[in-house]
Formats: structure tokens, C-alpha cells, sequence
């Protein structure tokens, strides 16, 4: 796929927060940064439980009343002192179904919010837009799942398909299962074939969205070493989820809150978060899934962008606002790459968008010391928050960093458990013709803007104009001889 890239990113220093009245938590999150991929300025969430008393009573009870209340006071109170521009609160399947709700959008409207309540519909629609906003590539089913419902939509082509909503909340679960044994199993699939989902998801991956499926896919990252604390695209396969379901049973809730980055807020939805997730992939036929980091509320801000900006690359806007404020030259990452780029012309598109991103936080070490400039760019690389990448292409791009910031020639952990050699070999060569790049031009842009960097009858050329011969100093050499060295190759200077 070739993914589009606006050279400067449309960057605004206005903040936008939302309040997300779930089933199970009330959230604030505040954005500001690039408006494609917005950063996270604050994110705090209350367990309020709305949907807790939904099965049984028809209602939310007083004490997550009393919560949701004390939430919403604090949360209206921050984004204003925030000076978010827009303040945007919506509510979802507890507040859409409970005979009270109406009392809780009095308590917003008390605080100085309008309330949206979002239909299924909606919901389904803004996590499938979460979804593409940080893999614009996505082709599958989304699930979403809530407090109070379950929705699954069809993403692919950058465009959302079908969608629906089911009552499968995970505060919803237990009372099902508390029908009989394989209760919670026949009411799925009998949702799922009323619905005309039954097969739908054959051969395709099932994107995750909300905490209690992120929490599942925590505890297995856990069981499996995994070596990266993201969640963010990870795989579980569906004899996984089985697994994961079996060792539910037995573990003492103990034993789960003692797990690292396992919040102990969601260790009492797991297992029904895992039923559930076993359910739906045995009737949808998804063969396997994906953690989504990027819904609801993602989605929403998403969706009201224009074209042209959702056609942006999410990895190099990202990639590029970080460079921008780390490093010491704004366009330096952009010039960076289109210098070196004659050098490397079998990169296919996929390894090109992962060299750009590499050029483009070229600079992230900079205020480091000395000494850790390339640990600096390997912890960025690895566990920045970035998306539309997966695991191998955060290792390749900590590799090439690692090598542009002075790293020795090795690959360090655990860099080496996430991408094949060969690629690892590659980014450490373009990550010596970074590290070229920034000596030649002192991180300017008329050195790389007058200079060549070229393969040429088994050698790695430097075209340097006669006039700006003197730019080709000690340092310069010793770098260039190292690259050339890296690829097989001597180093040549060429005057022009």
C-alpha cells in the first residue's frame, strides 16, 4: 500500500477533550498536538459501574450514580481549567438503556455538559472509525466491546461496512451465564445468526477494542514473555483466548493483581471478558485478533476530519512531530531521507515508510548524554506511542536509530526477538547513512540539499560540490568509510 504524507502535517496547539460516560468506566481525555494523530495530553478513568445493576433491575444504582456524579464534576472542572476548545461528552449503552439514565444526563447538564447518546449504531461506527484511524490498512471486524453491549462492524478499504450491536456488555455476561452451563455460548449464537453474522469474520483477524479485552490481552503478553509493554497490535490466536479462559478458572484473583501493567480494576471482568471473546470468534469465524488501542473516542475526532488529512500517514505525522520537537531542525528528518534514498532503491514501499520514520526522528537523542543517545533512540523506537506499525517495524526502526546514534555494531534486546536478521542487517546500514547524513550537515539543510549520496561501480559515493569541499572533514570520512564498510563496499569521494 502506498500511504499518503503531507510533508508538514497540520499541527494545532488547540486542545479537544472528551468524556466518555461508559457502561463500566467514565473517562476524560485531553488531545492536543497534530490533528491526524492527535497526542494524549490526559487520560483518567472511573470505574462507575453503570451497567452493573442494568441486568437485574433495569436501572443504574445509587452508588454509581453518586460515582458518575463525583466524575463528571471533576472531569467538566479539568477540561475547562485546560482550556480545551471543545468539550465533547457522550454516553453509551447504559445511559441508552437504563429506565434512569435521564437522571444522569440532569447530573452532566448540572456540570455544564451536553450529553450525546450514542445509538448502537453510532457506537459501532466510531470504533470502526478508531480503528482506521490508526491502521488505515485494517480489513476485518471490529468488536467493541463495552459495559453494556458488544459491536461488531466490517472495516476495509479505509471504509466501514456493516455493522451491529448485541447486549453482551461484560457487566452483562455473568447474569447470562448464571442461566446454566454453555448459556452464554447458545444466546451468541443465537444474536449472531439472527443478525446474519454467522461466518462473517472466516479468515479474517477480529480488532479489540475496550479495557477489559486490552486487560486479556495483557495477561496473555504476560504468559508468553512477550518483550514489548504494548498492546497495541498485539495477536492472540483463538486456541489462545481457550487457554486463557481454562487458567481463569483456577487462578486466585490474588495471583492476576500481582501482574505488571494488569490494572486490578478490570481482574473481575476478565474471564467473562474471555467468554465472551471465545464466543464470538467460534460464531463470527475470525481467525484470529489484534489489540486496538484506537476506538471510541479516536474515532470520533476521526471522523470529523477532512479527507485530506485522514489520507495522511498516522506513523510519519506522528514521526514527525516527535522528530520536530526533539530534534534540532525541523525539516532535517524529510531531507534526511530523500538524501540517502538512492543508496537503498530495492527498499520496497513498506521498508521505505519505515526508513522515513527512522529519518525522521534522526534527532530524537539529541539532548540526551552522550553516552545513552542511542539507548534514547531504541526506547523511543520500541515504546513511543505509535501506531499503523507492528512489532517487527518498531525493532527495524530501533535498530536503524541505534546505529544513526552511535550504538555499537551489535543489535541489543530485544530488538533481535521482534525482526529477522536480514531486516535488522538493512536498518543498521540505513541507520550509518543517517548517522552520515547528520555528521556531513552539522543537522542543517544546504549540505544535504548540495551534496549526493549514490552507489556507483561497487562503491559508495559522496558527490560534494568543489566549492563546498570542505565539508568533508575527518569525521565525515570515518563515517562514510564505516558505511561503505557495512554494505560490502568501498567509499568514494566524488567532486563535482
Amino acid at each position: 500500500m502506498r500511504w499518503p504524507w503531507a510533508a508538514e502535517p497540520r499541527t494545532t496547539t488547540a486542545h479537544s477533550a472528551i468524556i466518555d460516560i461508559g457502561s463500566n468506566s467514565i473517562r476524560l481525555v485531553v488531545y492536543g498536538g497534530p490533528e491526524r494523530i492527535p497526542a494524549t495530553l490526559f487520560n483518567e478513568k472511573v470505574l462507575a459501574g453503570l451497567g452493573r445493576s442494568l441486568a437485574a433491575t433495569g436501572t443504574i444504582d445509587a452508588e454509581s450514580m453518586a460515582a458518575a456524579r463525583a466524575a463528571l464534576l471533576r472531569f467538566a472542572w479539568l477540561a475547562r481549567e485546560m482550556r480545551a476548545d471543545v468539550i465533547r461528552t457522550v454516553a453509551t449503552a447504559a445511559v441508552r438503556d437504563a429506565s434512569n439514565g435521564a437522571a444522569l444526563i440532569t447530573i452532566a447538564e448540572e456540570a455544564g455538559l451536553t450529553v450525546e447518546i450514542l445509538s448502537g449504531e453510532e457506537e459501532a461506527q466510531a470504533a470502526g472509525h478508531g480503528v482506521l484511524s490508526a491502521t488505515p490498512d485494517a480489513d476485518g471486524i471490529v468488536g467493541d466491546l463495552g459495559g453494556g453491549s458488544l459491536e461488531l462492524v466490517r472495516v476495509g478499504k479505509g471504509r466501514l461496512g456493516e455493522r451491529v450491536s448485541f447486549p453482551l456488555g461484560v457487566l452483562r455476561i455473568a447474569a447470562i451465564r448464571a442461566r446454566g452451563a454453555g448459556e452464554l455460548d447458545r444466546t451468541v449464537q443465537s444474536l449472531v445468526a439472527d443478525a446474519g453474522w454467522t461466518g462473517r469474520g472466516r479468515g479474517l483477524p477480529l480488532y479489540m477494542v475496550g479495557g477489559s479485552w486490552r486487560a486479556l490481552a495483557r495477561l496473555d503478553m504476560h504468559h508468553t514473555d512477550y518483550p514489548l509493554p504494548i498492546a497495541h497490535g498485539y495477536a492472540i490466536p483463538p486456541h489462545r483466548v481457550t487457554s486463557l479462559r481454562h487458567w481463569l478458572t483456577q487462578v486466585p484473583r490474588a495471583e492476576l493483581k500481582s501482574i505488571p501493567n494488569l490494572s486490578g480494576g478490570r481482574v473481575p471482568t476478565l474471564d467473562n471478558a474471555a467468554a465472551v471473546l471465545d464466543a464470538i470468534l467460534r460464531h463470527v469465524g475470525c481467525s484470529t485478533t489484534l489489540v486496538s488501542s484506537y476506538g471510541l473516542r479516536e474515532g470520533l475526532l476521526y471522523a470529523a476530519l477532512p479527507a485530506e488529512i485522514r489520507a495522511q500517514d498516522p506513523l510519519l505525522v506522528a514521526a514527525h512531530d516527535e522528530g520536530a520537537r526533539q530534534g534540532r531542525f525541523a525539516e532535517h528528518g524529510d531531507l534526511l531521507h530523500k538524501w540517502m534514498a538512492p543508496l537503498f532503491p530495492d527498499d520496497d514501499p513498506a521498508a521505505v515508510r519505515l526508513r522515513h520514520a527512522a529519518c525522521l526522528l534522526a534527532d530524537v537523542g539529541w539532548h540526551a548524554n552522550p553516552e545513552f543517545r542511542a539507548e534514547r533512540g531504541v526506547e523511543i523506537a520500541l515504546h513511543g506511542n505509535w501506531v499503523a506499525i507492528d512489532a517487527p517495524g518498531r525493532a527495524i526502526v530501533a535498530q536503524a536509530l541505534h546505529s544513526c546514534l552511535g550504538g555499537s555494531s551489535d543489535t541489543p534486546e530485544p530488538i533481535g526477538r521482534l525482526a529477522d536478521p536480514e531486516a535488522l542487517a538493512i536498518a543498521q546500514r540505513w541507520g550509518l547513512a543517517m548517522r552520515l547524513g547528520q555528521r556531513l550537515s552539522g543537522g542543517v539543510a544546504t549540505p544535504l540539499q548540495r551534496t549526493d549520496l549514490r552507489r556507483s561501480r561497487g562503491k559508495v559515493e559522496l558527490v560534494v560540490p568543489t566549492r563546498d569541499a570542505a565539508l568533508y572533514g575527518e569525521a565525515v570520512q570515518k563515517r562514510h568509510k564505516a558505511l561503505a564498510t557495512a554494505m560490502g563496499m568501498g567509499a568514494a569521494l566524488v567532486s563535482a
